[in-house]
């Protein structure tokens, strides 16, 4: 009866837990990647301002609006001695309207919707960072559950010793401070579970951030996930000024500044305004009058035309500069990412030696010493030197994965940059 009553108990404490873990939806890499390039904020900020110049190269078509204007033309200023009725004067109307240069207006229109491609290619830039960011947040969190599942396996052993220990200890076979050792190793195992739990929680209120989700949203994540390095088949200029979102970021604003040269360039085109005017006679005896007048501007006068040729010249040299950036980036480039490529793969070949000879053969020297430990041929802390040694060398493996993976963040980042 005690054994039945024991067993409901620990169903309905276990099954909450049960039902909750099952509630929270398993999120992968992929998912993760895909909402934080679509809900966040800061990403549909570029997109809104890349709208903003789309209407803007429309409002750069946009002619000037039309002048009317009412007056009086010859009017003679009162007292003054008037000899003949067209002396009076008459009532102006005036109509003027700019007509600017449909060249301009077209090199304008273009040049400014230009802007919000390097708009779209910062957003790509800056997207290629959170993505990095989010691969970051989500192997701390892989690594930390490994981190958790290596300690939880390690306090089972712990336990046990302390189990041995207490039996032993009525018989004068241990002494009461093993007991206390082991105790106290089984609380240090908690308190690391406690912070990898911490780091967990953090990763995910961040990732929660970059989604634009609640922070405290709960989901999980792909445990069963491992990142792969793939090396690219070669670092040309060809491809990485394809694949690099900073290099087409480059290659946008130079096209804008390009198109902007040729806008100013089109001030040397000229101008033009009609003006209408009509005059209604005071006196009686004059008839109706009208004047039309058209104008054009002379931009290549020496004094005006200083102001576009000295600009052109300006933008030119910025040109010039921005393609020697983009050179001296392609180059750097190259050089980085062959080290970090042969960085990335001395790691893997480390990590694969620790595991299949270091790990293995200090984990039978720990089952070599419990067997003994179990026979009383052997101390408590001997074990506990072999078993701290052997969970020293899984956690340094854990700490090599993750460098490894960051590694392989950081690779990606600066060849899709």
């Amino acid at each position: 009866m005690r054994f039945i009553i024991r067993y409901v108990l620990m169903s309905l404490l276990v099954f909450p837990s049960q039902v909750k873990a099952q509630d929270e939806p398993l999120l992968s890499l992929d998912t993760i990647i895909q909402r934080v390039s679509r809900n966040n904020i800061l990403l549909q900020s570029y997109e809104l301002k890349a709208e903003g110049y789309r209407y803007s190269a429309d409002a750069a078509t946009a002619w000037m609006a039309p002048m009317v204007g009412v007056g009086t033309f010859m009017t003679p200023y009162p007292g003054q001695e008037i000899m003949d009725e067209r002396d009076k004067g008459s009532m102006m109307l005036e109509l003027e309207q700019q007509i600017p240069n449909p060249a301009k207006l077209k090199a304008k229109r273009q040049y400014i919707a230009s802007l919000g491609n390097v708009e779209r290619a910062g957003r790509a830039v800056t997207l290629n960072d959170f993505k990095a960011q989010t691969r970051r947040l989500y192997f701390n969190w892989l690594i930390a559950r490994q981190r958790i599942a290596v300690l939880r396996e390690s306090e089972k052993i712990m336990v046990t010793m302390k189990k041995i220990e207490e039996l032993r200890y009525p018989y004068n076979q241990s002494q009461l401070s093993g007991v206390f050792k082991a105790t106290a190793k089984i609380e240090e195992n908690n308190n690391m579970i406690i912070m990898q739990q911490g780091l967990i929680a953090k990763s995910r209120a961040w990732l929660n951030s970059l989604m634009n989700e609640p922070v405290n949203n709960v989901f999980n994540i792909d445990s069963s996930y491992h990142p792969a390095f793939v090396a690219a088949l070669s670092y040309d200029s060809i491809s990485l000024a394809s694949s690099r979102k900073d290099i087409l970021k480059m290659d946008e604003s130079i096209h804008s500044m390009q198109l902007n040269i040729k806008s100013m360039k089109r001030e040397k085109a000229p101008d033009f305004k009609i003006r209408y005017d009509h005059m209604a006679p005071f006196g009686k005896m004059m008839p109706n009058a009208y004047s039309v007048m058209g104008m054009i501007s002379i931009p290549i006068a020496p004094w005006s035309s200083r102001m576009y040729s000295s600009g052109i010249r300006s933008m030119q040299y910025n040109v010039q500069a921005m393609e020697k950036e983009r050179t001296a980036m392609i180059r750097e480039s190259q050089g980085m990412l062959y080290g970090m490529q042969y960085e990335i793969q001395s790691m893997q070949t480390r990590i694969d030696a620790m595991q299949q000879k270091i790990i293995p053969a200090l984990q039978q020297t720990l089952d070599a010493n419990f067997l003994n430990y179990q026979e009383n041929k052997l101390t408590l802390s001997n074990v506990i030197d072999s078993w701290e040694a052997l969970t020293m060398m899984q956690t340094s493996v854990l700490d090599e994965q993750l460098k490894l993976y960051e590694m392989i963040v950081e690779y990606e980042k600066q060849l899709y940059r």
